[in-house]
């Protein structure tokens, strides 16, 4: 298998041969997961700890569950009630981790960059599970597998991301991922919502939703990021609606076989219309929830193999 990493901190330093690679492995866990019985060995006597630094419902479950059914020993550690709250720095807490011989640390945290200090400092695997406005890899991962899957390819599709661009791990993360496999990117949303360094990411732009959704393959949607906004990004969530939310209208403008994505949580009549979102011929959001814990089981996996002399699970 082609596959370097010792950690998987971001998109950034994965190569194409790399992320597919991953995707094949995870091809492969969703036939498992599919099945009556859904458990490997593959992790059997390793320690996962998962460690979440801001609230979360499906990715902590999924990376929960991916560890579990690969037979590892999962932890969840309540980090809003954690040693951190009482002055402990994010080094005291991995040095205190270091001495529990974790073998897989997942972590999310509001600051960017805190997942690759820990993973500095820890001597087994870390995931980052979204880290500030830096990096969602694993979010990645799964969108392009569910994109995979869908389209049959992963390469020279037209793929439009839509919304709050500026504030979004999740759209930085698959920027580089979809880039690095030769698609055509556009971004599209209100100047407010993109980031100022928009002019290097090797993408188009737009402002108006039917001029950047035009015979495109992929309509991926993004979550307002409420809580990092501190000021008026947007008049209203009416008028953004009326502007920025996908509803059958705008899809029009998209390929007639153009999926609809969204990584979660929706914020039904904001960014997407509630009807379009549940269209099973259109829609692929509960697809990427499923597609989540195989690219979880497929990461970790990896990265142990990564770690092991050869390469070879002992």
């Amino acid at each position: 298998m082609n596959w370097r990493a010792k950690h998987l901190l971001g998109i950034e330093h994965l190569g194409p041969d790399e992320i597919t690679t991953l995707l094949d492995l995870a091809d492969q866990y969703v036939s498992l997961n599919r099945q009556q019985i859904k458990h490997r060995d593959t992790l059997a006597g390793l320690t996962q700890i998962n460690m979440f630094f801001e609230n979360s419902t499906r990715t902590q479950a999924s990376f929960e569950l991916a560890g579990k059914r690969l037979g590892a020993d999962v932890m969840n550690m309540a980090m809003q009630a954690s040693s951190i709250k009482k002055g402990e720095t994010l080094i005291d807490t991995a040095m205190t981790l270091n001495a529990m011989h974790p073998d897989l640390l997942v972590v999310r945290h509001p600051h960017s960059g805190a997942v690759n200090l820990l993973a500095d400092k820890v001597n087994c695997a870390v995931l980052n599970a979204g880290d500030g406005r830096h990096e969602h890899p694993t979010q990645a991962l799964l969108d392009a597998l569910t994109i995979r899957r869908a389209k049959g390819r992963l390469h020279r599709l037209s793929i439009a991301i839509c919304g709050d661009i500026a504030h979004s791990r999740v759209a930085r993360s698959n920027i580089l991922l979809l880039g690095k496999m030769e698609n055509r990117i556009r971004l599209i949303g209100p100047p407010t919502l993109m980031p100022s360094q928009v002019a290097e990411f090797g993408v188009e732009v737009f402002e108006d939703m039917r001029e950047g959704l035009q015979d495109v393959d992929v309509v991926m949607m993004l979550r307002l990021q409420r809580e990092r906004m501190d000021g008026g990004f947007i008049p209203s969530e009416r008028e953004y609606y009326h502007r920025y939310g996908l509803d059958a209208e705008k899809l029009a403008y998209a390929k007639p076989d153009a999926i609809v994505m969204h990584p979660g949580p929706m914020n039904r009549g904001v960014e997407i219309d509630g009807t379009l979102a549940d269209d099973i011929n259109r829609s692929v959001i509960q697809e990427q929830v499923e597609m989540g814990v195989a690219v979880r089981m497929a990461a970790m996996e990896l990265l142990i193999q990564a770690r092991q002399p050869k390469g070879v699970l002992v």
